[in-house]
């Protein structure tokens, strides 16, 4: 685990920057030897990017997006305090708990930010990459984009709330059928579920991204806040309750028999053999 109670972030440790250019805070995730992939510290960071955004009057429209190839290909296993350990199984289902629970509260920080938020995706957006990129009022995707949730392949439940904001944009049946297979979407399908609202060629995605943030920033600020507080009343009805539920079955798979097997079948490239347990 890391550290909750800092507030720095040290140089050359960065997992996001913050630029303001013209009323847009471009949050950039900044790992791309890595694909971006994230960790309890990026979670950290995200919350202590929030908390300066959403007071700046500066900042009007948010854009998110990514340097390299990748958006965020998923958690980053090699990240230092990853695992969450325990004097016994009970002791570490607990810390697992309260640890996403933390977490749900940096994620809350951001996907409720005052100012709308616009993310642009290029390549691979799996895993925690794809629930990030939920968290955000719009997506846009170039082609080469890919979405996945492939948390069961590895015995594991999806701890983020990624499933229960696809159900609420595409559908439950499609937000069960990703969750459970972990197949791949490409940007198109992804456009056809509601799940981006824009599909762009890969060499114009910032600019088409740019472009729709800049629009957002051009209108009456309060009235952008108000309609993003009012819809979101709306569509995030009941989301509290199902993420403490989310973050429970977390805490239960991440502390399984099952998980380890799950990354050990991977580590080698085999079939796994869920045992239940």
């Amino acid at each position: 685990m890391i550290d909750t109670t800092r507030t720095d972030i040290p140089k050359g440790e960065e997992r996001l920057r913050l630029d303001i250019e013209a009323g847009i805070g471009v949050l950039t995730l900044c790992r791309p030897a890595k694909l971006n992939a994230w960790s309890w510290e990026s979670t950290r960071q995200l919350g202590l990017f929030a908390d300066r955004i959403r007071f700046d009057p500066s900042i009007r429209v948010v854009l998110l997006r990514a340097e390299g190839r990748a958006f965020c290909a998923g958690i980053d296993v090699t990240a230092p305090g990853g695992a969450i350990t325990g004097r016994s199984g009970a002791e570490r289902v607990r810390a697992y708990y309260e640890g996403i629970r933390w977490a749900h509260e940096r994620f809350a920080a951001f996907a409720r930010l005052p100012q709308p938020v616009v993310a642009a995706v290029r390549g691979y957006c799996l895993g925690f990459g794809f629930e990030l990129a939920l968290m955000a009022d719009i997506r846009i995707a170039s082609r080469d984009a890919v979405f996945a949730l492939p948390e069961a392949q590895l015995g594991l439940a999806v701890d983020a709330g990624g499933d229960l904001r696809i159900a609420r944009e595409a559908g439950a049946g499609w937000a069960k059928f990703l969750a459970l297979t972990g197949r791949r979407l490409d940007a198109t399908t992804a456009e056809r579920l509601h799940l981006v609202q824009l599909v762009a060629e890969e060499a114009a995605l910032d600019d088409t991204a740019r472009a729709v943030a800049a629009e957002i920033a051009a209108n009456g600020p309060l009235a952008v806040q108000g309609v993003k507080h009012d819809i979101d009343a709306y569509a995030d009805a009941g989301l509290g309750a199902a993420l403490d539920r989310a973050a429970l079955s977390a805490a239960l798979t991440l502390t399984s028999d099952d998980a380890g097997e799950g990354y050990a079948a991977k580590g080698a490239r085999r079939v796994p053999r869920f045992e239940g347990k």
